[in-house]
């Protein structure tokens, strides 16, 4: 059976093809050899032969390469690229009047055409997005009530102070954070035939607890587990335990929630500051905490996809996930390498 190219000069690679035409036109204008036989010899038509010459004496050699066709124009233009970017990173789907905050590529398609009068798949709105550097990826949610002046001192004033305060006193910096995890905490994705959402069996009762942890940004590691809501009494209770043979003061960074503020942790705090401090974060600035990434690891990554049928299993993989990643320093420490956390790094 004859390879394809030797029956269809199509399927010759551009650069083989450039070639072929070059030494043909030589051998007809150097060595005088006729179209008809180069076009014998190779296989070719003669109208290609005339062709290639005719190209040949209205531009040389050069003529003879492979000329790529020009195709269609595209379908988005520059000038809607400069669009979509300044769109997606500077809008919202709100500014449009839709009734969610998150962009889709089919809204974006609907956009274009309101806007440019083309009309474009949504597959091919996540191309250009994608060759423009965008992805698609799960946001984080940003509360209204967060003051970006707060956020802000607290970058480039509060934390520089509490950092020189915490080498004039030898001491450590952690930041704390609780998080609540149950029977029904339930996370991940699986196959499943398309058009049908995969059922996956889990226990229907209800029962979980509630965890404390601390992490510092050389990589260390400190969790509670609890029974009951995280009151004061509870939190008092996991501060000496945080406490307790320490050498170092140790300085805690930590969410504005009810327990952190109240009378009672106030006073435990100052009767011991030569052992423990606690300074506060900007408000409803969740992800600015190092120690939110133990939950989404612990939680999202470890419990959330498990099968847990009872409370004793649960407390039972909550130590075992937790001790783990306690373990883990090196991993620890990447949670201060979130772009919104580095302001903490090392």
């Amino acid at each position: 059976m004859k390879e394809e190219w030797l029956t269809d000069a199509r399927k010759i690679p551009d650069e083989v093809m450039s070639y072929i035409r070059k030494i043909s036109v030589r051998a007809i204008e150097e060595k005088e050899y006729s179209p008809e036989l180069i076009a014998d010899v190779l296989g070719i038509s003669r109208t290609a032969i005339y062709d290639w010459k005719r190209r040949y004496c209205h531009g040389g050699y050069s003529a003879l390469d492979t000329q790529k066709s020009p195709g269609s124009p595209p379908v988005i233009t520059e000038e809607m690229d400069a669009w979509l970017i300044d769109t997606v990173l500077n809008h919202s789907p709100l500014d449009f009047e839709y009734d969610t905050a998150l962009w889709t590529r089919d809204i974006l398609a609907a956009l274009l055409n309101k806007h440019f009068d083309i009309n474009v798949a949504g597959f091919t709105v996540s191309l250009h997005l994608n060759n423009l550097g965008l992805s698609y990826q799960k946001p984080w949610f940003r509360a209204n009530e967060r003051d970006e002046l707060e956020v802000k001192q607290f970058l480039n004033e509060k934390f520089p102070r509490i950092q020189r305060l915490a080498e004039k006193l030898g001491a450590d910096i952690a930041f704390e954070d609780e998080a609540g995890v149950g029977l029904q905490t339930h996370s991940g994705k699986t196959w499943g035939q398309i058009g049908k959402t995969p059922e996956v069996p889990v226990t229907g009762k209800r029962g979980g607890y509630n965890l404390l942890s601390i992490v510092t940004a050389e990589g260390n590691m400190r969790f509670s587990i609890q029974e009951s809501n995280i009151k004061s009494k509870e939190y008092i209770e996991f501060l000496k335990t945080l406490i307790k043979g320490r050498e170092r003061t140790l300085i805690l960074i930590v969410d504005r929630a009810s327990f952190h503020k109240s009378k009672d942790v106030r006073m435990f705090v100052r009767s011991r500051r030569e052992k423990i401090r606690i300074y506060f974060l900007p408000r409803y600035s969740p992800e600015m905490n190092p120690d939110e990434q133990v939950w989404n690891e612990v939680k999202s990554k470890k419990i959330g996809r498990k099968a847990i049928k009872t409370k004793k299993l649960l407390k039972k993989a909550l130590y075992s996930e937790l001790r783990s990643l306690q373990k883990k320093t090196e991993k620890i420490k990447s949670f201060f390498q979130v772009s919104y956390t580095q302001y903490a790094a090392v």
